[in-house]
């Protein structure tokens, strides 16, 4: 790639990421259909029709628990200083997800945009991609391509992974592939969900497993800009939200039995929470069982997000109505779910979700949340037991450890618990270390 073309290609990255409109054309919105929270949860999952393509309609809202009480927080973190962000490995194309496979084997995989997921096994990357679906994947936009990757739980028994790219069309595939020996089948994927993108921006992304056995996935607003479907408030969209599958029962899945919307008329039952704008990584504390979120936001503010374990679901986090505590379309209401922690346009202007450090190597890391920007490359530090606090203080509760200056794709983790970050445009892998 040219010098050009590079440049070109992570500015287009940018100023999508940030907001900026897609060339591509999108369907006109269908009428609201308002929606209240579900009172009784059904006893039994039930089967959900196979493979459902939603369109994309504005919907209608969706009504929230309010937020839990807030707790008190601690800002003791190690210095900086003593810790440097140390080269892994260099030669990878555009990384946008690292993950590890929990099967013993210590192999960190990472995902490529265009559409292939390498090893690096002991600091090394090997040569022969673990699973190379280049001819499927549709990476032309910047946001677009092979975005997200989890492996099942038993994994080390079935074989099967889990993918979220973006094809040929530009529209987003949850699909399910078999690992057979060293690699994984390209021939064996089973579709486990289609969902049609109005644009090409704000894909979203993400799948994990959470420590209930469901698969959660991470989808953006359908892109443009301001949201114009009105998708993140809607019910009768599966986009702008978190969603939450059962793939060990169904065909292709089934619906947790407690999903918030499973009895709500017009409302597809896969959602779990709602109210985002671009949810570009999310991730489980594995002690708590929390989920953590980046929430990429439109001008103004870029937030992060965290649902305790055992919440119910049924959140709202406020898009389009608001953009983190600040009034986008609409005015703070009860049942918005402000972020945990939020910062303005003077420190980055695009947010990249991280993880809980559980590592054994710095004990003192452990239990802070590492999170960082695409733009400025900046890190931050935000312990783990943060609940919410006071829209006054969402910018002050998280500490700015690192000014990185890398374009920062993703964040990642190893079996061992150890966190590395990906440079986009140079595709190295960093890990973080003591001096």
């Amino acid at each position: 790639m040219t010098p050009r073309n590079l440049f070109t290609g992570i500015l287009a990255f940018t100023l999508l990421l940030a907001g900026c409109q897609s060339p591509l054309g999108g369907d006109a919105p269908s009428p609201r259909v308002t929606l209240v929270p579900p009172t009784n949860i059904p006893a039994t999952p039930t089967a959900p029709p196979t493979t459902p393509v939603p369109a994309t309609e504005a919907p209608g809202e969706l009504a929230t628990p309010l937020p839990p009480t807030p707790e008190p927080v601690s800002s003791q973190l190690p210095n900086p200083d003593d810790y440097t962000w140390a080269v892994v490995i260099q030669g990878l194309t555009q990384p946008t997800d690292i993950t590890g496979a929990a099967d013993g084997s210590n192999r960190l995989f990472v995902l490529e945009k265009r559409g292939q997921i390498r090893i690096i096994l002991n600091d090394q990357l090997q040569p022969t991609p673990f699973l190379d679906i280049t001819d499927q994947v549709g990476s032309n936009s910047s946001e677009q391509g092979l975005l997200g990757l989890a492996f099942h739980p038993n994994f080390t028994q079935n074989g099967y992974l889990y993918v979220n790219y973006t094809d040929r069309n530009g529209d987003t595939r949850i699909s399910r592939f078999t690992a057979r020996g060293e690699s994984a089948d390209p021939g064996s994927e089973k579709l486990i969900l289609a969902v049609k993108q109005p644009y090409a921006n704000h894909n979203g992304g993400a799948v994990k497993f959470g420590p209930d056995g469901y698969l959660y996935i991470a989808l953006g607003d359908g892109g443009s800009q301001g949201d114009p479907f009105d998708n993140a408030q809607s019910g009768n969209s599966l986009l702008g939200k978190i969603l939450r599958i059962d793939v060990d029962n169904g065909d292709p899945y089934a619906i947790p039995p407690d999903n918030p919307f499973v009895n709500t008329s017009g409302a597809y039952p896969e959602i779990w929470a709602f109210g985002l704008r671009n949810p570009w990584r999310i991730s489980f504390d594995p002690l708590t069982g929390d989920i953590w979120m980046g929430d990429v936001g439109q001008s103004a503010r870029e937030e992060i997000n965290r649902v305790p374990s055992g919440a119910p679901g049924g959140i709202n986090f406020g898009w389009n109505k608001m953009e983190g505590t600040l009034p986008f379309e609409g005015n703070n209401r009860p049942e918005f779910t402000a972020p945990v922690a939020e910062y303005t346009r003077s420190f980055g202007c695009s947010v990249t979700g991280g993880y809980v450090y559980t590592g054994q190597s710095m004990p003192e890391w452990q239990g802070i949340y590492f999170y960082g920007d695409y733009c400025s490359g900046n890190i931050w530090g935000l312990p783990a037991s943060t609940d919410m606090v006071p829209a006054s203080e969402t910018q002050s509760v998280a500490t700015l450890l690192f000014k990185s200056g890398l374009r920062i794709s993703t964040f990642g983790v190893d079996d061992a618990g150890e966190l590395y970050v990906a440079d986009y445009p140079t595709g190295i892998v960093y890990r973080l270390e003591k001096k």
